[in-house]
């Protein structure tokens, strides 16, 4: 799918229902990674499994998730990436189907791996097929669509899963998760475009060696990898630590009003989506610093939660806001420098965020309980800072790699 330029014509590029189509895909194959949140408790008593080992079934996903992203995704950059997603996504509602039959806990565990390796595999795989059919001058544009479906996924995955729990129970939650990927393979396998791996023939075993090459080399990658790894360890300190002040007096919600809160997030990640096409327009270095700075400002208004439930809501969608934004921007930035190697530069960026996320998770729990939700926030405040001020440091050495796709605009005063 490539663009054409004339004269007298505007770029001809991927149609919107296209960039629907792999908002929609990328956000139902995440989705699946996370229902089985909510439905821990159920799980437990299904099982016999005590409430201090149920959480092993998050961690199961959590663990193919990684695997994923090392062993799965970069096939994209080797073999044909229509029939890889067809393949990926027959196994995905096979898991599925196993995660709702399942008979015993190993069996569950087994089957939560599978799952959370190829709902990965097919999330991420799915952004880097976008990308890749994506003409130049809207990548940042089909990047962001694709980006803010894997959001709404996130945020909805746990809304289905107790509405449908409440209705059928949590098998039932799972068999509707497949019935939803089957519905879509057909129109994955007919409209997505055939894309044949870009990168050299050579062995599986050297396509994985090569992250590290790309790792080490690839100078737009490790700096849009720590900023993933700063911004997504600044969400996890915030919704890691929600829980814990919300689910206390004077407040007392119950789980259900709390996870209400993650909905609010959905304006600002929406919005978001637009930073991809100020990338496209060379605006990269400058949406990093408003994003950033955005990121920074939310944890004002939310310190004063126990004012105002107002701040809080406020304070969520500027978070959300400021980190989706980033985010999708430094996905159009880093896919820029390697066209032969979208689906490993996507596994190895998602790794920052897998390590930011983790960090922040576990920063949190200390935090809270030395100083509470003040401390938290002070916390969130100070690694949002930390990545603006590396962000800043880290445009006097930039790369000339990092300039694509931001012509003539950085360094501009």
């Amino acid at each position: 799918m490539t663009a054409t330029l004339s004269p007298f014509s505007r770029p001809v590029g991927m149609p919107r229902w296209l960039v629907l189509l792999f908002a929609a895909a990328s956000g139902l194959s995440v989705a699946n990674v996370y229902y089985a949140q909510p439905l821990l408790d159920a799980l437990a008593v299904d099982f016999g499994i005590s409430q201090a080992a149920v959480g092993g079934v998050v961690s199961a996903t959590q663990v193919g998730s990684a695997l994923a992203l090392l062993l799965l995704v970069p096939l994209g950059d080797r073999l044909d990436r229509r029939r890889l997603m067809g393949a990926q996504l027959l196994a995905l509602i096979a898991a599925l189907l196993l995660v709702a039959g399942a008979q015993s806990a190993r069996m569950l565990l087994l089957a939560m791996l599978g799952v959370g390796l190829l709902g990965t595999a097919m999330t991420q795989g799915l952004i880097a097929y976008a990308a890749s059919a994506a003409a130049p001058h809207e990548q940042g544009r089909v990047v962001g669509g694709a980006q803010g479906g894997v959001f709404v996924g996130l945020l909805m995955a746990r809304v289905f899963a107790g509405g449908v729990s409440d209705l059928a129970g949590w098998r039932g939650v799972y068999l509707a998760a497949a019935v939803l990927m089957l519905a879509v393979a057909l129109p994955l396998w007919w409209r997505l475009p055939a894309l044949p791996g870009r990168a050299a023939r050579s062995g599986y075993a050297h396509l994985l060696a090569s992250m590290l090459t790309l790792l080490r080399e690839e100078r737009v990658l490790q700096i849009r990898g720590m900023l993933a790894l700063l911004m997504f360890a600044a969400f996890n300190i915030f919704w890691s630590a929600l829980v814990l002040p919300l689910s206390a007096p004077p407040f007392a919600f119950s789980h259900t009003a709390i996870g209400a809160f993650g909905l609010v997030g959905v304006a600002g990640a929406l919005a978001a989506a637009r930073a991809g096409r100020w990338a496209d327009r060379g605006f990269g270095q400058r949406t990093s610093a408003a994003a950033l700075l955005v990121l920074l400002l939310a944890w004002g208004p939310l310190a004063l939660m126990g004012w105002s439930l107002w701040a809080l809501v406020l304070g969520i969608v500027l978070l959300d806001l400021g980190g989706q934004a980033l985010h999708v921007t430094n996905q159009s930035l880093i896919f820029r420098t390697r066209p032969d190697a979208h689906a490993r530069l996507v596994g190895l960026y998602m790794l920052f965020y897998a390590v930011g996320s983790g960090l922040g998770a576990i920063a949190t729990t200390a935090t809270y309980a030395q100083a509470g939700w003040q401390g938290v926030c002070a916390l969130g405040a100070g690694v949002s800072l930390l990545a603006l001020l590396f962000w800043w440091a880290t445009l006097r050495c930039m790369p000339p790699a990092m300039q694509q796709g931001a012509v003539g605009e950085m360094h501009k005063k």
